[in-house]
């Protein structure tokens, strides 16, 4: 896929070369979370972090790129088994995980043409929902989720330890 260009700003598939520029981006757009966290937990999200840019499970992992900066990036993946190892949720249909926009781009746009670019790839694929999870210490992404008309599906939720990891649907 060559990209989508909205102006300056273009939505693409990422590529291997980008690797080193998306880990870089995705924990720079996750930091603001440290605060929430234990030491240990932060730690240990950093590497679920820095593991996912090679994560073999992934459907599709789509970056924005703006002025030759990647400055979101999104991945997708076929159900709960490929995204969390959680085939038990029953989801074999596709996931967003790891949606992020590094912090100077945000006020954009770019994680709703991040999402709007998902769901035009999973229609084409044929899906007829899309799932994702947070939590609540991600407020302003449950906002954008919720505007952009996602809904709760609490059967889907699950504990990460003592962290309710919420679910939200899309129907296609």
């Amino acid at each position: 896929m060559r990209g989508i260009h909205i102006g300056n700003l273009c939505i693409r598939d990422a590529r291997v070369e980008d690797r080193d520029q998306i880990e870089e981006h995705l924990l720079e757009a996750y930091q603001q979370y440290e605060q929430h966290l234990s030491a240990v937990k932060w730690e240990r999200y950093k590497k679920e972090i820095r593991q996912s840019v090679t994560n073999s499970r992934t459907l599709a992992f789509i970056v924005a790129v703006l002025d030759s900066e990647i400055v979101g990036s999104v991945q997708l993946f076929v159900s709960s088994e490929a995204a969390y190892a959680k085939p038990e949720l029953g989801i074999d249909s596709p996931i967003i995980r790891f949606l992020a926009v590094s912090p100077k781009a945000r006020g954009r746009g770019i994680a709703a043409q991040l999402i709007a670019e998902s769901i035009h790839r999973m229609q084409r694929l044929g899906a007829t929902t899309l799932h994702l999870h947070t939590t609540d210490m991600m407020a302003s992404a449950i906002k954008l989720y919720e505007r952009l008309g996602f809904t709760r599906a609490i059967e889907k939720d699950f504990s990460n330890e003592e962290t309710l990891v919420k679910s939200y649907w899309l129907r296609l």
